[in-house]
């Protein structure tokens, strides 16, 4: 059971970590993502905020799998 957890961890951050990025590029060249003047507007801010959540759990996901599969944990 332990491996097959230890590659859910590991496989679920290093999707996240690959898909995350690209979807940042794409919200930052929405038309949306500035104003006339060219700040960023809530909806970068907010993409931004959900992206980085993502990206702190997709880490997360790989040092816990890491943990596991050493099993420094125990």
């Amino acid at each position: 059971m332990v491996p097959v957890l230890v590659t859910l961890l590991i496989l679920n951050g290093v999707f996240n970590a690959l898909v995350w990025p690209a979807f940042y590029r794409r919200v930052a060249r929405d038309a949306r993502a500035r104003d006339e003047e060219g700040r960023a507007t809530r909806f970068l801010v907010v993409h931004t905020v959900l992206i980085a959540v993502a990206l702190v759990l997709a880490a997360v996901s790989i040092l816990a799998g890491i943990i596991a599969a050493t099993g420094a944990w125990t």
